[in-house]
């Protein structure tokens, strides 16, 4: 694994633009900090954990449920110019460091898309370059999205060399005529096999596997679990399959979704049985033993920061007095010549009062335990009391317990959650009644 420590000039990020012309953009960004630093409604005495996400937007196929902005290779396209996405991204950091500057990150998750398309040369370069740009906590966790569609036995070990200690593998089911259904490009021996061989070059891994599939049983569903079980995962993701706006599956919904009823069921028989297992269910879909929770996706629930870098990818960083989330340019192509001007961000937002009991809420109420109840105040610069009256309807109904020291939502809330969420989005904006 290569090692760097000196921090590059702007212009060694690479030829795509003028290291002028980035070393440009990078003073644009330095100066426009102090807007960002101005004095305002927030008052957050320190600033929470800083994660780092990465897109890698590039699918051997668009799944027909997936609503993420990945792009499938067309035919003829020939390979991915691995190089000269690995060059944006860091261009792309290197813009983005006066917002983050001084900061450790405490986890880095490369996600997609599909990842392991690019070879582990490259995300080698990757990392190197992102640890000589942003100082990296040494036991941070380094997270890549695996499809068994795309595995070589050498690529995970070769993954590792480079500085991932975790992969998360998007198996999704054991199940062929489902994998087929599901537009998927592996089949259930490929997911085994990946599985097998991350479980030997990983300190630790992810499975990831989704329910409610079409025409599937009870008994269907509880037999992929089973044969998930049989890897002793460390971690375990389990998601409800849902039709999302914009998808193959919106537009041709399949037609035989299990209804909601059979998927309640499902989803409280795989709890149970994962739990069985020794997996603890700590969040809505995810399920750990001791030690391996992911401390990234913990970051995102508990309303820490992240820097999003790549195609389309969603940021949400912290100052004194604001919050401020962005996106970068979407379409691959034109994210590239943008980040090599320094001008990768699409749109910026800054979260107002109004909206923060709601933006907290959404990820806090997932964790089983809930959160502290002093965290809301560390991570929104706000009072405990703008959670008010939202908080105590909830708990009237039953659907959040609360003391002085934690929150959480009750077994009830936690089934009705979006319904619990409603109670906390700014009064123009909640659904009636």
């Amino acid at each position: 694994m290569r090692s760097i420590e000196l921090h590059p000039h702007p212009g060694d990020a690479g030829a795509a633009a003028p290291a002028d012309a980035h070393a440009s953009a990078l003073q644009r960004a330095a100066a426009g900090l102090p807007h960002h630093l101005r004095a305002g409604t927030l008052q957050l005495r320190e600033l929470p954990p800083l994660a780092l996400y990465v897109h890698l937007p590039w699918c051997l196929r668009k799944c027909p449920y997936c609503d993420f902005n990945s792009h499938a290779r067309r035919p003829g396209q020939g390979d991915i110019d691995q190089q000269a996405y690995v060059q944006a991204l860091l261009q792309d950091l290197e813009t983005a460091l006066p917002l983050v500057w001084g900061r450790s990150v405490q986890s880095v998750f490369l996600g997609g898309g599909t990842p392991s398309l690019f070879s582990p040369e490259s995300i080698d370069q990757l990392l190197a370059g992102i640890r000589a740009r942003l100082r990296l906590g040494s036991d941070a966790e380094v997270t890549l999205e695996a499809n068994p569609g795309t595995f070589e036995r050498d690529r995970f070990a070769g993954y590792a060399d480079a500085g991932v200690n975790r992969l998360s593998i998007g198996v999704q089911s054991f199940d062929d005529t489902q994998l087929q259904r599901l537009g998927r490009v592996h089949d259930s021996a490929q997911a085994r096999a990946a599985i097998e061989e991350a479980a030997r070059v990983m300190p630790t891994f992810n499975i990831d596997l989704m329910f409610a599939l079409p025409g599937q049983s009870l008994q269907q569903a509880r037999d992929d679990l089973r044969q998930a079980l049989e890897f002793a995962p460390p971690h375990l993701s389990l998601y409800q399959l849902n039709i999302e706006p914009n998808t193959a599956f919106e537009r041709r919904p399949p037609p035989d979704l299990p209804e909601g009823d059979l998927a309640a069921d499902m989803q409280q028989a795989l709890a149970e049985q994962a739990e069985a297992a020794g997996l603890r269910r700590y969040e809505v879909s995810a399920y750990a033993r001791p030690g391996h929770a992911s401390r990234h996706n913990r970051n995102y629930w508990e309303f820490g920061d992240y820097l999003g870098i790549g195609a389309g990818a969603h940021g949400k960083l912290s100052f004194a007095h604001r919050l401020l989330r962005q996106t970068r340019h979407a379409q691959p192509e034109r994210y590239m010549r943008q980040a090599a001007l320094g001008e990768a961000v699409d749109t910026e937002h800054e979260v107002s009062r109004r909206e923060m009991p709601f933006e907290f809420l959404l990820g806090a109420l997932r964790l089983r335990d809930g959160f502290a109840a002093k965290l809301y105040s560390e991570r929104t610069g706000l009072p405990l009391s703008t959670l008010q009256p939202g908080l105590q309807r909830a708990v009237d109904m039953g659907l959040i317990e609360a003391s002085s020291e934690r929150i959480a939502a009750t077994p009830r809330g936690w089934e009705l959650l979006n319904e619990v969420l409603q109670m906390f989005l700014p009064a123009d904006e909640a659904a009636p009644g």
